[in-house]
């Protein structure tokens, strides 16, 4: 190949470098053999993938790029600058990262997320049993930020009482599911909700803000449907939840002062409060309120033989860095109240460093700029882009069979194109959600559908209709982009939301 002349962009294009003579083929080639080594990959380790092998694909991947570049006379110090700048631009999503870690901590031994829980059980009803699933699992998901979590805790139990009830698993499974992902991809504390913007090159609360046009209608449908097919089917005995509220209650000091945190940091946020402080003061509110109302449990956590200076600080502290369990008489609550604190994140942290890797590298070799020139020739307009987007994270949860990657490399690929349109990186956030997240759990090899299926024993095939929720989500996302609803424009620097046509 010649020698090629690459030109920087600027920073309105986010340091993408411009090499037009690369080829399309050239620029894919790193993409098909990534794609390629993470489904095997997946294959060989399953859930374990995720525990690092697939942050190190991701690193060959990044190799594959240089062999490319190289070929193409491209500098390893052009590479590695464009590697330094992406990571730079996810500094701040790494930070807030720990810091959800740390709130989620303090959030359980101060007993806000076994109240939430507390209070959720007590929604059940029998004859509205799959709309109750659905928001208890929505509540509790929310609460925790993990789907995975939702059902394996309370999604156990209530497909127990529906069995009981003469409810069909599938349908059971399909309500539990809906509600779980519906909380994890609305959660600050969820991995997904931070890693979607962060490859968007968004920011955390705006991306969930804007989640909403498109979420609210999806689960409102979701919760019609349920609510109808509660009233159409015959259910008998009693959804006995009292084992479980009595556990809860013997280990908390369960009471309604404890939500006054999370309305502290419902307020900053809504105040537009810059997310680490929201963020901080939820954290440090939520150690205060542990030492207040549940000093046993600081206690324990410690060892201590009494509520000291000393072993308070370092129970706050312990449940803010590392794994907190919080014991029960119940096993089922066993999962559901441990926290690994900031330390938990750090493999989340890992991958996103590593897709900047990767990135950074196809930036450094032209290759993003020239699939996005492909894309947006392809994608002529506006809803042909969130087609394609939609079609992108689907494809990649079949294929590379893993939910962070179809948000990652989707997202990376695409931000370009997006600015290119002029559509601020909230469309292509949600969209990411909207087709990535919540998709992958309807796919039986995917890891999402593979955890899921094996945990509340109900087979993809006989959920998958009844995931409402999950496969909704992209139809609706793609209504929007049709009717050109609630789509923000660039506007120097800023952002504008067109009229609905």
């Amino acid at each position: 190949m010649q020698n090629q002349s690459l030109n920087p962009s600027g920073p309105e294009n986010e340091h993408i470098v411009e090499n037009k003579e690369l080829s399309i083929w050239e620029a894919l080639i790193p993409v098909f053999i990534l794609v390629g080594m993470l489904a095997y990959n997946v294959f060989v380790f399953g859930d374990d993938a995720l525990s690092g092998s697939n942050q190190f694909i991701l690193l060959l991947g990044g190799a594959v790029a240089a062999i490319v570049g190289f070929f193409n006379k491209v500098s390893y110090e052009q590479m590695m600058a464009e590697v330094a700048e992406n990571l730079k631009s996810t500094s701040g999503a790494l930070l807030i990262l720990l810091m959800v870690g740390a709130l989620s901590g303090t959030w359980l031994v101060s007993g806000i997320i076994p109240s939430m829980i507390y209070y959720g059980l007590q929604v059940l009803n029998p004859t509205i049993f799959l709309a109750a699933c659905v928001i208890i699992c929505s509540v509790i998901s929310v609460a925790t930020g993990s789907s995975w979590t939702t059902s394996a805790t309370v999604g156990i139990a209530l497909i127990g009482i529906g069995n009981t009830l003469g409810i069909p698993l599938g349908m059971t499974a399909g309500a539990i599911l809906s509600g779980a992902y519906f909380g994890d991809k609305m959660s600050p504390l969820s991995d997904t909700t931070n890693l979607a913007p962060a490859m968007a090159g968004g920011e955390l609360f705006t991306h969930i803000k804007y989640m909403f046009y498109t979420t609210i209608p999806t689960i409102s449908v979701t919760l019609i449907v349920f609510i109808i097919l509660g009233f159409n089917i015959d259910t008998t005995g009693t959804a006995d939840t009292q084992s479980i509220l009595n556990s809860i209650d013997d280990t908390f000091n369960i009471t309604g002062w404890l939500f006054i945190v999370p309305l502290v940091v419902i307020a900053l946020i809504l105040k537009k409060a810059p997310p680490l402080l929201a963020l901080l003061v939820g954290t440090l509110l939520g150690g205060v309120f542990a030492i207040l109302f549940q000093p046993e449990i600081v206690m324990n956590i410690t060892g201590a033989a009494s509520l000291t200076f000393e072993s308070a600080y370092k129970g706050i502290l312990n449940a803010i860095t590392v794994k907190t369990a919080i014991a029960t008489e119940n096993a089922a609550l066993s999962d559901l109240f441990a926290s690994k604190g900031m330390a938990g994140m750090l493999g989340t942290i890992w991958l996103i460093i590593c897709a900047m890797v990767f990135g950074g590298i196809m930036d450094g070799i032209g290759a993003l700029a020239r699939i996005s020139r492909s894309l947006l020739s392809l994608a002529q307009s506006t809803f042909s882009l969130f087609a394609s987007t939609v079609a992108s994270c689907i494809a990649l949860n079949v294929t590379a069979s893993d939910q962070y990657l179809a948000l990652v490399v989707p997202g990376k690929m695409f931000a370009k194109a997006y600015k290119d349109k002029g559509l601020a990186p909230e469309n292509l956030s949600r969209t990411l959600e909207d087709s990535g997240t919540v998709t992958s759990v309807l796919i039986p090899w995917n890891t999402c559908g593979a955890y899921h299926s094996s945990v509340l024993g109900v087979p993809v095939v006989d959920y998958l209709v009844f995931a409402i929720f999950n496969w909704l989500s992209p139809i609706m996302t793609l209504i929007f982009a049709g009717l050109n609803i609630k789509i923000k424009r660039l506007v120097k620097g800023e952002t504008k939301e067109t009229a609905t046509v």
